[in-house]
C-alpha cells in the first residue's frame, strides 16, 4: 500500500503552507501541488483553504487528515505484527530521546540492540518531554524515553523503569555546606527555604526539571536568584563544583567531589524514568527488547544510588 500521498497531505496540514511542506518533503512545490489537485479532483472537494501565508483545512480536509493518520498507524502496526510472526527482525523504530541524557543512553545501548537486530533501523529524535508526548500521541514516535513526574503523564501508555531522586548541591564554601553529605551515604534533608538568599543555576523553562524546581520553591514561598539557565545538567553540576552557585539536579549527575556538599530536599522530589508509547498501539518484539535493554542500562546506572 502506497501511503506517500497520505504523508504529503499530512505535511501540508502540519506546516499550514505548501511551500514549507514541499521543502520538508524534499520535493518541488509544483509536484506536491499536483498531488493535492489530483486528490481533490478524486474526492470532488477541496481539502485546504488556500492563502498566501496560511493554509488551513476545510471540513473535508479535517476528516481526510484524521483518517490518513489512522491508516498510516494501521499499516505500521500490521507490518510489525507480521514481522513478529515470521520473525524477520526487520522494520523501523522511531525513538524519542530527551536532550543530553537520552543521547548518552542511546550511544551506550545501541551496539547491544544492533547485534541482535542489525536489519532494524532506529530513527532517534531528540526532543523535550512535552514535545515527545505530543509526537507519541500523533503516532510519529514509536517509543519515547522520558523523565517526568506522575502529574505530567498523558493518557498514553507508560512503562516505569526506575525512580530517581532530585538532590541539592552546594559549593563547599557555602555556610551550610558542613551540614551536607557525600554520595554513597544517606544525605541530610534540608529545606530550600534555607537557600532563599542564594544564587542558583537551573534548567531552562519548559524542561521537566525546571518545572519540578519551580513547584518546590512555590510551595516554600521563596524565590532565589537565578544566575544561569541552561539545557545541560552537566553544566549545573559544574557550576557548583566551581563554587559559583547552588543547583538542583538528578542524583545520577552528581559525583563525589571535595568541592560539593549534597542534601536531600525536604519535599523528597523524584522523577520517573519511563518508556512511553501511543495508547492502544502495538509494540513489536524488537521494540519491547529495546525497552528491556534501556531498562538494564538505567538500573545499572542507578544501582550505586539505590
Amino acid at each position: 500500500m502506497d501511503i506517500l500521498p497520505l504523508e504529503y497531505m499530512i505535511k501540508i496540514a502540519e506546516e499550514n503552507n505548501i511551500t514549507k511542506a514541499a521543502e520538508k518533503l524534499f520535493i518541488t512545490q509544483s509536484a506536491l501541488n499536483q498531488q493535492l489537485l489530483k486528490l481533490e479532483k478524486e474526492l470532488g472537494t477541496q481539502l485546504f483553504v488556500r492563502s498566501r501565508s496560511n493554509w488551513h483545512l476545510t471540513q473535508a480536509g479535517e476528516i481526510y487528515i484524521e483518517n490518513a493518520k489512522k491508516i498510516i498507524q494501521i499499516k505500521k502496526e500490521t507490518y510489525n505484527r507480521i514481522n513478529d510472526i515470521v520473525d524477520t527482525k526487520k522494520g523501523i523504530i522511531t525513538l524519542g530521546l530527551t536532550p543530553e541524557r537520552g543521547t548518552e543512553m542511546f550511544a551506550a545501548i545501541y551496539p547491544t540492540f544492533y547485534k541482535k537486530y542489525p536489519a532494524i533501523k532506529i530513527e532517534p529524535i531528540e526532543l523535550t518531554v512535552k514535545q515527545q508526548q505530543y509526537e507519541i500521541a500523533q503516532g510519529k514516535i514509536d517509543i519515547g524515553f522520558l523523565t517526568l513526574q506522575n502529574s505530567q503523564k498523558t493518557n498514553d501508555e507508560y512503562i516505569n523503569i526506575c525512580s530517581e531522586e532530585i538532590i541539592l548541591g552546594v559549593p563547599i564554601s557555602h555556610p551550610l555546606a558542613h551540614l551536607g553529605g557525600k554520595l554513597g551515604e544517606k544525605l541530610p534533608k534540608i529545606s530550600l527555604k534555607c537557600f532563599e538568599n542564594d544564587s542558583f543555576a537551573l534548567m531552562q523553562k519548559g524542561s521537566t526539571l525546571r518545572e519540578i524546581y519551580d513547584n518546590l520553591i512555590a510551595k516554600e514561598n521563596v524565590s532565589p536568584h537565578i544566575l544561569l539557565e541552561t539545557r545541560s545538567c552537566h553544566t549545573l553540576f559544574n557550576m557548583v563544583v566551581e563554587g559559583i552557585c547552588c543547583s538542583v539536579f538528578p542524583i545520577t549527575y552528581a559525583k563525589n567531589n571535595s568541592n560539593v556538599s549534597y542534601f536531600s530536599i525536604e519535599q523528597n522530589p523524584v522523577w520517573e524514568l519511563a518508556a512511553c508509547y501511543k495508547k492502544g498501539s502495538y509494540l513489536s518484539g524488537a521494540a519491547r527488547d529495546l525497552i528491556m535493554i534501556c531498562s538494564d542500562y538505567w538500573l545499572r546506572k542507578m544501582s550505586p544510588f539505590l
